[in-house]
């Protein structure tokens, strides 16, 4: 009868583990509605798509550093930070102001604008711009040889980073998931 209550005991802790992790992950994708939503309108970009962003990058974790030195909810890198706040001609940015998740996501949703325009000759800039936004445009350029130029289901085949094209499948599962009704 004893070792009836532990696994009971055990199955609701396991329970209970689930679901503060799922309740955490859910009203972390709502907390930032409205600051994804801003950002998503003013530099043109469907929110869905920088919630998906902002999902891979951080998990919407406002406190996120990466080894290259990115910050914050989309992960921005310094250049990309300056680069935004001098379009923007906000003067005096330092790039450590980007762990305000507001900041963050309007500079990274600027550059993400930017590079889905580099890309609008290719069949479907989305696949390129989110290559950019992970490994750079050294590796596009390098990847976007022959058909792949133009064409983003041969570009995706020369991509020889795999973390990055599980970066790219990832975004736009979870994206083609934030456009559902």
């Amino acid at each position: 009868m004893r070792r009836y209550w532990i696994w009971i005991l055990l199955a609701i802790i396991v329970c209970d583990v689930v679901f503060v992790f799922w309740w955490h992950a859910r009203t972390g994708e709502r907390r930032y509605y409205r600051v994804i939503q801003d950002a998503a309108q003013r530099y043109e970009v469907d929110p869905a798509l920088v919630k998906a962003v902002v999902w891979r990058e951080s998990r919407f974790n406002p406190d996120a550093h990466g080894k290259a030195g990115e910050l914050g909810l989309m992960q921005v890198r310094h250049l990309a930070a300056a680069e935004w706040a001098e379009a923007e001609k906000i003067r005096g940015f330092s790039h450590t102001s980007l762990i305000d998740p507001s900041r963050n996501t309007l500079a990274g949703t600027w550059y993400l604008s930017k590079l889905l325009k580099r890309y609008r000759e290719t069949d479907d800039a989305l696949p390129y711009a989110l290559a950019d936004y992970n490994a750079g445009r050294t590796h596009v350029l390098r990847w976007m040889k022959d058909s792949g130029e133009t064409n983003s289901a041969a570009f995706l085949v020369q991509i020889d980073f795999p973390g990055t094209r599980r970066y790219i499948a990832a975004v736009l599962k979870r994206y083609n998931q934030y456009r559902r009704p």
